[in-house]
């Protein structure tokens, strides 16, 4: 899964300032308006790039059409299921009560149960739910809005990454397509965080790639409002920013890199102003999805029992199977990348694995790999060497992902 390198283009630098006319004003804010536009201008490999996330968006919603009526709640029903109900699942309880009624209700009919730990939740999915829901007038269709824009600013993103290091735009294309038709796909579509997290994470470090580090850094300040793993993200750009900056200019952009600290601690002194605890997101993520500290291999051997030793019901036991099999994926990809000395891209999916894998069991794993794009990426380098391969894969993911779909849709864990 070797990648291969191309030179990263980089930003011209600004004409001396001994060049300028004293008598003109200055032209750096037309330079960097010019600059925004190149950045956002699509080209063909991008259209390219949407129109294959379109089609997999209508995919998704055939999907979602069908469960609604094949699997509704009651087996006697004569109507399906609304298309709020079929999408709203799980996490996506969590992220409307925030938005709606924020994390601590004066109202004691919105309060949360015992149960909710809805502290465990960062604040940036809500924050913007929140925001465009008097726009759309409907809470699921603003939450699938957000993911539908989102996710269409990470493949456009993810093509681009692709194609520093593959040869051809097609080649690129696959990474996209590969993560599109992935096990775990649907969770871009849902009202989830991952597409939100992508659009920001992915165009940084982009940004990174071409060291324009103040982008890279509010970038990445945003990925951290929306998932704790964006700090993750961050000790990728500083080790990319350690092997990579050496002019003088440069160096000083370093202090940027501590902004997207902000977030988390912002977060983390206002829940202390309601609860009196300063990690109060982490202790609920440990009363809700026991995600205390245990050793690697204590929580290997949890996950592993409840996988194979009959003690939970079948639809349960095959997500956990799945996440044996992510967590055996990802070991695989640290691997190679470090190989390969791609140590940003290695600490990152390694920090990831760390933090998912030293818990009471794996929850959430197979999930995370839409958020590991050296995955999609390795993987389209590997497929593009082995062209028999890559038909193999889809006939492997397709179904998964089809199958993956249907249980989320029909109101079963998916992971």
């Amino acid at each position: 899964m070797t990648l291969i390198d191309r030179d990263v283009p980089s930003t011209a630098p600004p004409a001396p300032t001994a060049l300028r006319d004293p008598g003109r004003p200055s032209t750096r804010p037309r330079r960097l308006r010019l600059r925004l536009r190149l950045r956002l201008r699509l080209d063909a490999g991008d259209r390219d790039v949407l129109t294959l996330y379109l089609f997999t968006r209508v995919a998704l919603l055939l999907t979602a059409y069908c469960t609604a009526w094949l699997f509704p709640r009651d087996p006697e029903a004569h109507h399906p299921e609304t298309f709020g109900a079929v999408v709203g699942q799980w996490d996506w309880n969590h992220y409307l009560h925030i938005a709606r009624d924020g994390y601590f209700p004066d109202d004691p009919a919105a309060r949360p149960e015992p149960w909710d730990n809805r502290e465990a939740f960062f604040p940036g999915f809500p924050l913007l739910l929140r925001a465009l829901h008097p726009l759309v007038g409907d809470w699921t269709a603003a939450g699938l809005l957000i993911s539908f824009v989102a996710g269409a600013v990470a493949v456009v993103a993810l093509g681009r990454i692709a194609r520093l290091h593959l040869p051809q735009v097609a080649d690129a294309r696959r990474a996209v397509l590969l993560l599109l038709v992935s096990p775990c796909a649907l969770f871009l579509a849902v009202g989830y965080t991952e597409a939100l997290f992508l659009a920001f994470a992915l165009p940084a470090w982009l940004a990174a790639l071409r060291h324009d580090w103040r982008l890279a850094a509010l970038l990445a300040t945003c990925a951290t409002t929306v998932r704790v793993s964006g700090l993750f993200l961050v000790a990728a750009l500083v080790v990319h920013f350690a092997l990579t900056a050496h002019r003088r200019g440069e160096l000083r952009r370093l202090p940027w890199l501590a902004l997207p600290a902000l977030p988390p601690l912002l977060y983390s002194w206002y829940l202390y102003g309601h609860t009196g605890d300063r990690m109060a997101w982490k202790h609920a993520q440990e009363r809700g999805w026991y995600r205390e500290f245990h050793t690697p291999w204590e929580a290997w051997g949890t996950t592993w029992e409840a996988a194979f030793g009959h003690g939970y019901t079948a639809p349960y036991a095959l997500m956990w199977q799945a996440e044996l099999v992510a967590m055996g994926v990802g070991l695989v990809t640290v691997v190679l990348l470090a190989r390969a000395r791609r140590w940003p891209e290695a600490v990152y999916i390694a920090l990831n694995l760390w933090a998912l894998g030293t818990s009471y069991w794996y929850m959430s794993i197979p999930r995370a790999t839409l958020l590991w794009w050296p995955l999609w990426i390795g993987l389209a380098c590997w497929t593009l060497r082995r062209p028999r391969l890559s038909a193999g894969w889809l006939c492997l993911s397709v179904p998964l992902s089809v199958v993956l779909a249907v249980a989320f849709f029909s109101g079963r864990w998916a992971g």
